[in-house]
């Protein structure tokens, strides 16, 4: 996992490297991307829209997943001077929640690129609350052209 002490875009900037603006941005730094890997941080606030009788849910774990993923794809689009890609999520595999995160905890989430076919990403998704594996899945992830 990434240090904290690394970061490449703090929450004030992160929508730079994502299209979803709030209140639907679910992570807060983007710590590393390196080769097919992006390690981002999110702390999750009481009043998240994805929050239910205090812990973060499915739709958010995964939502953070794929935002992981789209933040590694956007901080590369700008090195080469362009604007992130819109994408949807097109197919999620292998879901095992072991954990929900309850509010005000930070979580650390690693996504890794599998394979790259035409306009598809299939990505593994894994999120961590205190070096615990507490989420993890396959993501099939499609990216619109402009």
């Amino acid at each position: 996992m990434a240090s904290p002490e690394e970061i490449i875009a703090a929450e004030k900037d992160i929508t730079r490297f994502i299209p979803q603006k709030p209140p639907m941005v679910m992570i807060g730094k983007l710590h590393s991307v390196a080769d097919k890997k992006t390690t981002t941080s999110f702390l999750i606030r009481e009043d998240n829209l994805f929050c239910e009788a205090g812990f973060f849910r499915e739709p958010g774990l995964i939502e953070n997943m794929a935002q992981t993923a789209a933040a590694g794809a956007g901080y590369l689009s700008q090195a080469e001077h362009k604007e992130p890609a819109v994408g949807f999520i097109g197919g999620i595999r292998n879901l095992n929640i072991y954990d929900y995160p309850p509010a005000g905890s930070e979580i650390v989430t690693e996504v890794t690129v599998e394979h790259e076919v035409f306009d598809a990403t299939v990505v593994m998704g894994r999120t961590f609350l205190d070096d615990r594996l507490i989420a993890e899945c396959e993501l099939k992830i499609f990216i619109l052209k402009s």
